[in-house]
């Protein structure tokens, strides 16, 4: 799968034996490019799942994939698809890495991963509520001094680091607009400030895009080529696979279901409308809601906690809220028609309890073929996902300078 990107330009390899266009000597190089990329941007494939990623033919692929297997490029391995015996295909370490950096409304979340799509080293901590940009950036760049540190990673080894945060970026200017869920962020151009604080080249999105990206890169949905990503956590919004590549629309901002109306009589939501997603179905709303009848403040983990314990106002809080996100899905499904629709966020440790009802919403919002058809699922990747996907962005990129 791929990302849509800025092209980055790159110097002929010194030494390199530079080929006439067309002669066959090239043809085999363009080729084995074309691979390349197709393992950065989408991770560890089958040769079958590689031949319908790069347009090329079986045999081709298979002949690549043995010169690259000499050349010790890529590893090899036996596995299954769909019942069937096959060979994966992985891109061997060169000890490049790549850095994925998630910065949320608490916390900042820093992984290093390696060509061949393995983390080397993770690590979190936590944010004050209200944080500013520069507290959020100055507690990312020490974060990631603290992993290189741990993973015993010199600098000049990062390709880059790919950066998510909850909420619309204006991809002509590279700032943050109106309507994140970090207000204190708005006006701020992440790809200056933060470049300066982490000295790496530095590409960003918006979350639910890298969680999205995360789901066809290192979750079990490579093969899918429309796929919706929700993420439901203080705030709420959409990730979008389109024919195998993000979709990032006029300016960059889409997926912002979490201002879809719901209610016109509800309450006002931060982003000045009435009755929006969030209101009803964001976490901040559930603990908001479950919190005016408990003796303490309620957390998310105490969601989670008297859910699985069968709490009746907990359950009917996340059917509520369930019910909710799967009719505000069922819109881009109707327009969309993914194969899969798939939950992350902070709640995707209550599996079906949350599922369920987000099934029932979407089948009662969305034409009956399209809600017949659609897989709903939670991410396999958990709070590590938009992490993953900002690691992807700069592996996607890698593909130009490799």
């Amino acid at each position: 799968m791929s990302a849509q990107s800025p092209t980055m330009m790159t110097e002929p390899t010194p030494g390199r034996r530079r080929s006439k266009p067309g002669s066959q000597t090239a043809l085999r190089a363009r080729n084995q490019q074309r691979l390349l990329e197709a393992l950065l941007t989408g991770g560890p494939q089958t040769q079958a799942e590689l031949s319908r990623t790069t347009g090329l033919s079986n045999a081709t692929v298979s002949n690549i994939v043995r010169e690259m297997s000499q050349a010790q490029l890529v590893n090899t391995e036996p596995t299954t698809s769909s019942g069937r015996r096959a060979l994966s295909v992985r891109l061997n370490d060169t000890g490049a890495v790549a850095a994925g950096i998630d910065i949320g409304r608490r916390h900042v979340r820093v992984v290093l991963a390696t060509l061949g799509y393995q983390i080397l080293e993770e690590a979190s901590i936590s944010l004050p509520l209200g944080h500013t940009a520069d507290e959020g950036m100055d507690a990312a760049g020490e974060l990631f001094n603290r992993v290189l540190a741990d993973a015993g990673v010199e600098r000049h080894r990062v390709l880059g680091a790919g950066v998510g945060i909850p909420g619309p970026i204006d991809r002509r200017t590279g700032t943050v607009v109106r309507g994140a869920i970090l207000p204190e962020w708005v006006g701020v151009n992440m790809r200056e400030d933060l470049a300066a604080r982490l000295r790496v080249p530095v590409f960003f999105d918006n979350d639910a895009n890298l969680g999205a990206l995360a789901q066809v890169t290192w979750g079990p949905h490579g093969g899918c080529e429309n796929l919706i990503f929700v993420k439901v956590a203080s705030g709420i919004g959409a990730g979008l696979v389109i024919n195998g590549s993000l979709f990032y629309g006029h300016v960059g901002v889409t997926g912002e279901i979490g201002h879809a109306t719901i209610s016109d009589h509800g309450l006002v939501c931060r982003c000045g409308n009435r009755g929006c997603l969030e209101t009803v179905a964001s976490t901040s709303t559930m603990i908001d809601l479950l919190s005016r009848t408990a003796a303490e403040p309620v957390s998310t983990a105490d969601i989670m906690r008297q859910a699985a314990a069968g709490d009746p106002a907990t359950l009917r809080v996340v059917d509520d809220a369930g019910m909710a996100v799967g009719r505000a899905v069922a819109g881009i499904a109707n327009t969309l028609n993914p194969e899969v629709i798939v939950v992350g966020g902070s709640l995707t440790g209550l599996g079906d309890t949350f599922l369920d009802p987000i099934r029932r919403g979407l089948i009662r919002h969305a034409v009956p073929l399209i809600g017949e058809t659609t897989t709903v699922t939670m991410s396999s990747l958990g709070d590590r996902a938009e992490a993953l996907g900002a690691a992807s962005l700069v592996l996607a990129q890698a593909g130009a300078v490799l």
